[in-house]
């Protein structure tokens, strides 16, 4: 391990990290070479530029979500889960670069969106072979390392189990090691206990063991450290593994003030780079969404004028990030505009919402005016969907960490509503499984699942049938 200026401390490169690189970028630029040859494009100067761009920002996002680190531990679809979310970026800057210069009709589109959609192909190809190969070495008796977890607690036995389900990583599990006797260790029968820390230490140097975990609880800090230094006589690699699920955390990451390391309990994914990326996403896909809803946005317009009296447009206020207040702007679709600080919320038969409105809250496209949110940029794509400022009054003194889902811009769709959490919520549960839909998508969100989620609106998020 080395620390920076900084105090951030990081891994070694791997041997392996040059010649990942070196491999991605001879994908990058030979998918772009093959593209043109398919399509009879000579290859000129500015197909250079853009694979030019592509791999200088592909390379700095793959820095950025650290793809050139080891993966031994990792799951494939995690690494993989990386390198397109990497690729996602690269994309976003060439087009950027093509349509900021107006020169996107100097450009063969089927070229380009070949390679577009070969290169994460590849680099997902190049992936697995070489993880097949790494891991026939591995179940073959090579490059592999004995492990010891100290700890023979709960969050103990699920790091075993996951270890004896992933054999791909070449870590052979020795056993626990407790100062505990067997008879004071829960579910004993499951543990193979194999002696006490000093016991473990004489293993340790005696070349036997190569990893070792330890998976105290946080409340043994000061047991923790004594461990930790005794170990620190060792050449073993260590691993501190505190149970942090049980804190609940949101989008966690580990950064440096100065020189202390500080882990994030309740975290906005969207800081820094991911903000950047973020921001472009809902930019270049809401422009182009909102020039294909332009005539079906204006003929809803002609239809809600001529339907009944009163406004096109409704606007509401609701919470936005940071529980800031915003206007969301919708299609009106009842008889009444209520924005004050008793909402009731439509239900089936509802005499308030017009016919043409029950037209459009069932397709969901009295929505589309928040498209102009979302290039404002109080509001983006995908999301946890805004509720009245009334509602989020109520629910955040009934329902544990609701509030939480403002860490994020409210979205036009969201992972609860393609999952089938939309409309009325008449019980508490309903709402509560909107929001475990919500908070899930903060802690795991990437490019790839806004992409994801956009898809799966298209083919099932428009209606629903708890919609009125």
């Amino acid at each position: 391990m080395t620390r920076n200026g900084n105090g951030v401390i990081r891994p070694h490169q791997t041997k392996l990290a040059f010649i990942y690189r070196m491999a991605d970028l001879i994908i990058i630029v030979v998918s772009l070479f093959i593209a043109c040859w398919l399509y009879d494009v000579p290859w000129q100067e500015r197909y250079a530029s853009i694979a030019l761009i592509a791999l200088i920002f592909y390379i700095f996002f793959a820095g950025k979500y650290d793809v050139y680190r080891s993966w031994r531990i990792a799951p494939l679809r995690q690494e993989l889960g990386q390198v397109w979310m990497s690729w996602v970026g690269a994309v976003f800057a060439v087009m950027f670069f093509i349509f900021a210069l107006k020169t996107s009709e100097s450009y063969s589109r089927a070229v380009v969106l070949m390679w577009l959609g070969f290169v994460p192909i590849g680099l997902s190809v190049w992936r697995i072979l070489l993880r097949n190969v790494l891991w026939w070495l591995r179940r073959n008796g090579h490059n592999t390392r004995s492990v010891a977890i100290l700890g023979a607690n709960e969050y103990g036995e699920r790091l075993a189990k996951t270890l004896h389900g992933a054999s791909w990583m070449g870590l052979n599990l020795m056993g626990f090691f407790d100062d505990r006797s067997g008879d004071r260790i829960p579910n004993n029968d499951n543990v193979n206990l194999l002696g006490n820390i000093d016991e473990l230490i004489g293993l340790v140097k005696s070349g036997k063991v190569d990893v070792v975990y330890v998976s105290l609880p946080l409340r043994a800090e000061h047991r923790v450290v004594e461990i930790i230094d005794r170990l620190g006589d060792t050449t073993a690699t260590v691993y501190y593994a505190p149970d942090f699920f049980a804190m609940d955390l949101l989008h966690s990451r580990w950064f440096a003030m100065g020189e202390f390391p500080i882990v994030s309990v309740y975290e906005t994914p969207f800081y820094g780079v991911d903000g950047w990326l973020k921001r472009l996403q809902d930019i270049v896909l809401g422009s182009m969404i909102l020039m294909l809803a332009l005539i079906p946005m204006l003929l809803v317009a002609i239809g809600v004028k001529l339907s009944s009296p009163g406004n096109v447009l409704f606007k509401q206020r609701r919470y936005g990030m940071n529980g800031q207040e915003i206007e969301v702007w919708k299609f009106r679709s009842m008889s009444v505009c209520e924005d004050g600080d008793n909402i009731k919320q439509a239900t089936v038969c509802d005499v308030r919402v017009t016919p043409f409105g029950a037209f459009l809250r069932r397709t969901s496209l009295d929505e589309l005016p928040q498209l102009f949110n979302v290039l404002q940029g109080t509001m983006s794509l995908v999301g946890p969907r805004p509720h009245a400022v009334a509602h989020n009054e109520e629910y955040r003194q009934l329902i544990h960490r609701y509030m939480l889902r403002h860490k994020v811009k409210p979205g036009m769709t969201g992972w609860a509503q393609v999952n089938g959490w939309r409309g009325e919520t008449d019980t508490l549960d309903k709402m509560e499984k909107r929001v475990q839909c919500d908070l899930e998508y903060i802690r795991n969100w990437s490019l790839l699942w806004d992409v994801r989620i956009i898809f799966s609106t298209v083919f099932k998020g428009f209606v629903g049938k708890n919609v009125y």
